[in-house]
This record gives structure tokens, sequence and C-alpha cells, in this order.
């Protein structure tokens, strides 16, 4: 007897349809699972067969061989338990199989047949409605994440003894509890952003530091890169990390995207019951590997770049992650992917991500800012070492590079003086708002997404700003990468300001935000 349903796999963060076929035969009593099966899928086997049994199915005493096409593409995890139990189900007349027609079934079994939730089911999910599925059986546990994809049935089952009919065939599908309307229910609680204790942190706890947190405001409201230099205790962190709590909540496409991304690596928030809202903020370690960062593995996983994706990626102690690492992040900030390649199969992450990084002005932090009892005591040779790790084509992609000097004291602004992150938070949407609108032709929303023909034609400069900028090419012997985004900063400053034309006080101030420029 042959058997054939549905089920899916993730490759990058994209779902992939799998075709199960089952054929039982007479002969010798084994299971077979062919189609480049990693461990975890060959193991399913051992599952399946307890899972059956101890749901009131009885096992085949056959050779069983199970196929997962595409034969070439190679298959891992767990989610194709319950896809392969009812192939062999309707394979051994346990089941009709008009019954799983248009259904796509996903799903690991727990050897008393218990039904487990498995990850990237959202991206499984974006699959079955490209194939045209009519409905998906999945665990319950994933079917708050399902509802987001609307135009699909969704069936949830706990254990597997529930593909058993009750009332006949002809209402089979009445024994599940369908969560048809699960999308709009989702939908409705999404106008909600969810708030973080990142929210909690406000910039109104940092003392001093005026022109830093006007640094913060550009890079928030144009999504610029940003490099603080400065000795230990002065705020950089404080900053960096109150960044997330001025941005705007991810629209309804940006939420799919992320909520796709910690789905299929299994970060999801626990207990989450809708799209992620917040922009995501990440600060992996200095000790963090090439894979970890950039993603990788046999079958490439995202790494720390790809789960900041239309968030932000800090690396505190920027100098102190090894060098080859940081030189693999000039692609993806240029542009915005991150392309992996490997013998079977080339994968691409989403990248496009804003980078925030904080760095001391030499090993031991005080060069430069030495006061009272705190002396710099590197040598010149140990202060070059250390810069040196900093390239000159990643320094070149920082947008916005200043150093945050050691306040004067310990007096709190008053009154209006007072920057707090709801202020800065309006600004940005204000600014953000400018350039939706205007760069909506262009095929972007923020300015430092702008390239070629549409960054020409969304600065308008104005001469004299035009002349400054021409000067500076030619005196500061900047980059033409650097040209260019001097000039997206300079807009971003304008649409702050509120002005339609970029004036030479607006380059002026993006010029001295690149001050660690070895250039410069």
């Amino acid at each position: 007897m042959y058997s054939f349903t549905h089920s899916a796999s993730v490759i990058g963060v994209e779902g992939k349809s799998i075709s199960v076929e089952v054929d039982i035969s007479s002969g010798l009593p084994q299971v077979n699972i062919v189609g480049l099966p990693d461990p975890a899928v060959r193991e399913s086997v051992e599952r399946v067969r307890s899972a059956l049994k101890n749901s009131g199915f009885f096992f085949p005493m056959d050779r069983i061989t199970v196929n997962l096409a595409p034969a070439d593409l190679r298959k891992e995890g767990t989610a194709f338990d319950l896809a392969i139990a009812a192939g062999i189900l309707t394979a051994s007349g346990q089941l009709e199989p008009e019954l799983l027609h248009d259904t796509l079934l996903i799903g690991e079994l727990s050897l008393n047949g218990g039904i487990r939730p498995v990850t990237g089911v959202l991206a499984m999910m974006e699959q079955a409605q490209r194939m045209g599925m009519k409905r998906v059986l999945l665990p319950s546990g994933n079917r708050r994440e399902a509802a987001w994809i609307s135009g699909i049935a969704i069936y949830a089952l706990s254990h597997l003894n529930e593909l058993k009919p009750r009332n006949g065939l002809s209402s089979y599908w009445e024994q599940f509890e369908s969560d048809d309307e699960g999308s709009n229910r989702a939908q409705a609680s999404s106008a909600r952003a969810d708030r973080t204790q990142r929210e909690q942190e406000d910039f109104a706890d940092i003392i001093g530091q005026h022109q830093a947190k006007r640094a913060m405001l550009i890079a928030a409201a144009g999504k610029h890169n940003i490099l603080l230099s400065g000795p230990p205790g002065t705020g950089k962190t404080m900053m960096i990390r109150r960044l997330p709590g001025i941005l705007p909540p991810l629209s309804e496409q940006e939420a799919l995207e992320v909520t796709k991304i910690y789905s299929v690596a299994g970060k999801l928030p626990e207990g989450a019951g809708g799209l992620m809202r917040n922009p995501p903020f990440r600060s992996p370690h200095h000790s963090i590997s090439t894979g970890g960062l950039i993603g990788g593995g046999t079958i490439p996983k995202p790494g720390e770049v790809t789960l900041a994706h239309r968030g932000v990626l800090f690396l505190d102690e920027l100098p102190e992650f090894p060098r080859m690492v940081l030189e693999l992040l000039r692609q993806p900030l240029e542009d915005r992917i991150v392309t992996i390649a490997r013998a079977r199969a080339t994968v691409q992450f989403p990248a496009s991500l804003m980078l925030a990084a904080s760095f001391n002005p030499c090993p031991c932090g005080y060069y430069g800012h030495e006061f009272g009892e705190k002396r710099c005591t590197c040598s010149a040779s140990a202060i070059a070492r250390y810069r040196a790790r900093l390239s000159g084509p990643l320094l070149d992609r920082l947008d916005l590079q200043l150093e945050v000097p050691r306040p004067l004291s310990f007096e709190r602004e008053q009154g209006e003086n007072i920057m707090t992150s709801a202020m800065l938070r309006g600004q940005v949407a204000a600014a953000r708002a400018l350039q939706a609108e205007r760069n909506r032709k262009y095929g972007v929303i923020c300015n430092s997404e702008l390239s070629g023909e549409g960054l020409r034609k969304a600065v308008h400069l104005k001469p004299d700003a035009r002349k400054l900028m021409d000067d500076a090419f030619q005196v500061l012997g900047i980059s033409m990468r650097a040209h260019d985004r001097l000039l997206k900063l300079a807009r971003t400053i304008a649409d702050i300001e509120g002005s339609a034309s970029v004036e030479s006080i607006h380059v002026a101030e993006a010029i001295q935000y690149r001050r660690l420029d070895p250039k410069l």
C-alpha cells in the first residue's frame, strides 16, 4: 500500500514543502527513511512506532519505506513525525487517505503519542499558504504562532489518538478545535505593542552627554550605525541600551519578518501570544564565534546579525572582538543580507540592522581623558595595536563616530532641558514619517537605505551645502562611501529639523560626527 502526505521544513528562514511518501510491502519487518534525513529524522522511526502503539493504533510488521521528497535536499528536525505517522496510518488502512487531502502536517511525537511543538512554524505556514493548502494540523503549542497566517484552517492536536474518526467521515474535521478565526483575534491583539523592560529605561537617567544624546536621536531617526568612544563609566553602554526605547514599533510586515526569524531559531519569547512588535536588541559577548555572529552550520542557521534584523546589534568593547569576526560585518552592513554558501545549498538571511558599538580609547581606557589619578598607562605601540583591530573599511561603514567625555558635574537637567525617551521617541517618529512619505517611491523607508538615484533625488542639497560637501571630499580626503553616508546623515538631520532641503548647517553637523575617522 502507498500513501502520500504533506509536511514542511525550513531552509534559512523560509519554509520548504516536503512530500512524505510511505510504501508498505511484504518482507522482513523494517523501516527505511530515505531522502537525506539527518539523525533526528532517522530516529523518528522509534518515536512513531511507540506513539502509534500507545495511541490505540497498530504498527505494521512489514517492510516500510518512507521517502522525503525532494530527495536531494537535506532534511533535519522532528517536524516530520506527525506526517510520517499519518502516512503509515493511511498506507496501512487505519485512516482514509482522502481525509488528509490538501492538509499540511507538522509536529513532533512523544513516545506516549503526545504531540510536541516545533520551531519554524510561521515559515512553514507561509509555505502552506503559497502551496494552496486548505488546512494545517499542528501541535497545540504552536497554535497561537500559526494563527498569524490567514486563509488557512488551523487544527491543533495534543495527542495522536485525536486522528481517529469519532462520528463518521463527514464530520471528521469538526472533532478538532479549529482556529480558523485565530488570525483575526491575533491581528486585533497586535494593535497594542508589547511593553518591555527596556521602555522603562529612560534617557533622562543619563547625566549630561547632550551631544551623544543628539547623536542617538539622529541614529534612531535614520537607522544609522553609531560608534561611541570614551573612558569607562561615561554612559556609553547606558545610552545604547536605551536606544530601542526611542525606536518606533515594527510595522505589520516587519513584525512578521522578525517573528519568523525567531521562530526558526527557536527563540520566540516564552508565552508570546502575538507578533514581536518591538525592534529586537541583541548584545553578544565578545567571545562569540564567526558562526554565532553571522550564522552557519551544516544546515545554516541564523546568527546574531539576523536575529537583530529590523532592530539593534550592540557590540560592547568593539576591539575585544576577534578581528576576523568584525570583518564579517562589512558585507551585511552594506547589502543588508547574509549569504552563506554550503556544498548542497546557498542560503540568504535578512540582516537589515542598525549597528551600535562602543569602545575605550586604549586598553586601560583613559588615553586622552586623563583626570586626577586616572592616567593612561598604555604605551604608544599598545594603543596602536588596540586601535588597529578596527579596520578602516569597517569604520567607514559607521555613520556616526563620536567621543563621550567624562561629565563635568552630577547636576541633572531641569525642566525643558531634560531629554527624555518619550521626547526623543516623538522626534524619531516624526522624522520617520517624513522619510517614509518621501522615500516610498524609491522602495525604502529609512534614509540609511537610500542609494544611487534615490539618494541623489532625496537629498535636495542647497548650493552652499553642496559646496561644503565638495570641500569636505577634497580637503578631508574622505572615501566615496563616507561621502554618501554623510549625505544620508545630513538628510536625516534635516528631517529632524523639519527642513525640506539639506542646508550647510546640516552638512556641517554630519561631518563633525565622524571625528573618529582616521582621515579626519
